[in-house]
């Protein structure tokens, strides 16, 4: 369905040099809130959760900005300079160039982290958007730190002194996934798990009981900092961590559409 949005590119300059920030920004003739779409990791805005919510919107008149971090998809840069700071400024700069006055997070895994990261970031910008809904699917704030790092093996160990980086095998693809001591290190300068997070807005939280990347105790752990907020959460008794088959996709429209309803009824209220 992004074959009548447009691809369009800004640069982000992280200390190395100009890079091209791949965009698709789908527009809309109400005032309804964008929806902002914030992808895994490794993975980009063309994949099947990101087009079942683009198609959702062009079928809505909904407005979308999606967009692939530096070192993924149609992005410029190499994967293994990305780190959470990086990704975060690739978000907060997309976000800024496409200027929605009001808008609704969609994050998946890595991206649910960086929604959260964004909103706290957004929550002190004079000319941010009003954030009016966090979707947050299979999240994985503080995965650096909290589900790679107790379980790294001595040779990982050894692999991220020496080299920088270590390689697992992806269930996802043929490429290993690349992990850096960069990234690692750049993780705990961005833990939301470490005090009350607060989003001001509603959130809906779906996790599968049979993820095996992400515990759906994580996501347990993730409500526990999320007390003043309107929490959902929904667990699906046999989900994995991708969340994309067609049940999934029908549940977290569902979820969507009840947070652009909920944004609609509060400011006519």
């Amino acid at each position: 369905m992004h074959e009548d949005v447009p691809l369009t590119h800004i640069e982000i300059d992280h200390g190395d040099g100009p890079l091209k920030i791949a965009i698709r920004h789908r527009q809309a003739k109400g005032d309804a809130p964008t929806l902002v779409w914030f992808s895994g990791y490794g993975s980009d805005m063309l994949g099947t959760k990101a087009e079942a919510l683009d198609a959702y919107a062009a079928g809505h008149d909904l407005p979308m900005l999606r967009f692939d971090y530096t070192g993924h998809g149609e992005s410029e840069g190499a994967f293994k300079d990305g780190t959470i700071s990086r990704w975060l400024a690739d978000s907060l700069a997309a976000i800024h160039r496409a200027a929605p006055k009001r808008i609704i997070i969609i994050g998946s895994s890595m991206g649910g982290w960086l929604a959260l990261r964004a909103v706290q970031e957004l929550r002190g910008r004079d000319d941010a958007p009003a954030i009016e809904g966090l979707l947050l699917l299979a999240p994985a704030p503080d995965f650096t730190s909290e589900l790679i790092e107790p379980d790294l093996t001595d040779a990982q160990c050894k692999a991220l002194s020496e080299n920088g980086f270590f390689e697992e095998h992806s269930e996802y693809g043929p490429e290993p996934t690349i992990y850096t001591a960069a990234l690692l290190d750049d993780g705990h300068r961005n833990r939301v798990l470490n005090g009350i997070i607060e989003t001001g807005c509603p959130v809906h939280i779906i996790q599968g009981k049979k993820d095996e990347d992400v515990p759906y105790k994580h996501a347990l752990r993730l409500m526990s900092h999320l007390p003043a907020d309107d929490v959902v959460l929904t667990l699906v008794q046999d989900g994995d961590h991708r969340l994309s088959r067609p049940a999934d996709i029908e549940r977290m429209l569902a979820a969507l559409a009840n947070l652009v309803e909920g944004s609609t009824v509060a400011r006519s209220g």
